[in-house]
């Protein structure tokens, strides 16, 4: 755990007892403040009693005794409209901001020989994978490596800081409106495509979210930025303009004449205007399809800016054991593989998983954030789709008449029948699981929802002999 000094010996209310909070709260009290801890959810508030934090109805406090709020990222901040925590911030004349911005300020009260390097990632799609791409590059070279934030561990939960550990965070946009003071020593903005517009208002509040992930950076930081959508290059030429960071464009999709780019799978370091081809990633298991070389060019120029050898780069690249739920590869029974692509909650994610199959039989659905009309491109590589959740039918009425539709309502009866089909094929297949959809409607999160996928095949394969290989 991090302690956080910058409240010590003062009143700061905790909303939102997730992870993030409850890791915020224990972080303020090593410090020495003193978190006031509430939620709307009885079982979080008593397993914050059950720590010892002191509880308090934060619609009926003094909110001239705190501080700070220290807001939950899952709580709105502006879009729809407040969190009637905000409100009372606001008119109190309170601070409000989030678990990142408390790590923000203990790096900054760190004398400069104890101060950690940072890197923070952001972006769409793909700042989970990248985020632990680098890490396992940094790591496999013998680096001191946190890996956290928005992935696995609540940046305060990490180790304690010292001046030779490496800070490897993924932010998301919700995170990022509640940081103000953070100063990346690598700041990675991937990709902006359409996402959380009901947190944000449009796509004009969602790319400014993004673009804070870059406003602490001074001269001797880099930003490293993808510029293959719109957004990503406006942002790239601006601060290009601006003089003030050395930055790395990277692409996936074009040569350029300076930065990181990836052509064909060959990733190509051009940092200095002269392009080397340094690695052929299409031998990368764990990074298929055009969405991971643009990880990958990510990973590479975060890297070789904090210092790493291009060799030991480029090993990282080529070991990486890949991410659960991510085009993750669970196993094959009688030749038909499953690629588990549980993380795809979105359209965006799910056209990278699909564009890197010729062709499969896909398992989508669940709570919609669109439609898929987006996707019809694709729909020719589609074999069949098993529809499941709240989509199905939406799905099914825009897939029909040209792509074969099951209705399957659930997770284990689109399994059963997509292997069945793929089967009967012969000469193995692909059975995709990227639900273009929230997991909100039968599951908890995608991590629970891609946790069913992976038992529901153990179970098939549990089934059926020979060629088990899961």
């Amino acid at each position: 755990m991090i302690p956080v000094q910058a409240f010590e010996g003062r009143d700061v209310a905790v909303f939102g007892l997730g992870r993030s909070g409850l890791t915020a709260a224990r972080a303020l009290a090593a410090g020495g403040a003193r978190p006031v801890l509430w939620d709307d959810n009885a079982a979080a508030r008593d397993k914050a009693a059950a720590e010892g934090f002191d509880l308090a109805d934060l619609a009926a406090a003094d909110w001239t005794n705190f501080a700070a709020l220290v807001l939950s990222p899952g709580a709105p901040l502006t879009h729809p409209a407040p969190h009637w925590t905000v409100g009372l911030a606001h008119d109190a004349g309170v601070e409000v901001i989030g678990d990142v911005e408390l790590f923000a300020r203990a790096v900054a009260a760190a004398p400069v020989h104890k101060r950690p390097r940072v890197v923070a990632i952001t972006g769409t799609n793909g700042k989970s994978t990248t985020t632990a791409l680098i890490g396992h590059m940094l790591a496999r070279a013998g680096r001191d490596t946190r890996v956290g934030g928005n992935i696995g561990v609540g940046v305060l939960g990490l180790e304690p800081m010292h001046g030779g550990a490496v800070y490897v965070l993924e932010l998301s946009s919700y995170q990022l409106d509640l940081t103000f003071s953070l100063e990346p020593d690598v700041a990675i903005i991937l990709n902006i495509t359409p996402d959380h517009l009901d947190r944000h208002g449009d796509m004009d509040g969602y790319a400014a979210a993004k673009r804070r992930i870059l406003r602490g950076q001074g001269k001797d930081d880099t930003a490293v930025i993808g510029v293959d959508d719109d957004w990503g290059q406006r942002i790239c030429t601006e601060i290009t303009a601006a003089n003030r960071r050395t930055i790395w464009p990277i692409s996936a999709r074009k040569a350029m004449g300076r930065g990181v780019y990836v052509l064909q799978g060959v990733l190509y370091d051009a940092s200095d205007g002269r392009a080397i081809a340094m690695a052929d990633l299409t031998g990368a298991r764990s990074l298929p399809g055009r969405h991971n070389w643009q990880n990958a060019a990510a990973a590479y120029a975060a890297v070789r800016a904090l210092g790493l050898p291009a060799r030991e780069a480029i090993d990282g690249l080529m070991t990486f054991p890949g991410l659960a739920h991510r085009m993750e590869t669970i196993g094959a029974i009688d030749g038909v593989r499953f690629i588990n692509d549980s993380k795809a909650t979105n359209t965006d994610a799910a056209r990278q998983a699909m564009s890197s199959y010729p062709r499969f039989h896909w398992i989508a659905g669940g709570r919609p954030k669109s439609g898929i009309d987006c996707l019809s491109d694709l729909f020719g590589s589609v074999a069949k789709a098993y529809l499941i959740g709240e989509a199905a039918e939406d799905f099914a009425r825009t897939l029909q008449p040209g792509t074969p539709v099951v209705s399957s309502g659930t997770i284990q009866a689109a399994v059963r029948s997509a292997f069945a089909d793929a089967r009967a094929e012969g000469g193995g297949g692909i059975v995709l699981f990227s639900p273009a959809c929230a997991s909100f409607d039968q599951f908890s999160d995608f991590e629970a929802r891609g946790e069913a996928f992976r038992a529901a095949v153990y179970a098939l394969a549990s089934e059926t002999v020979p060629g088990v290989q899961v």
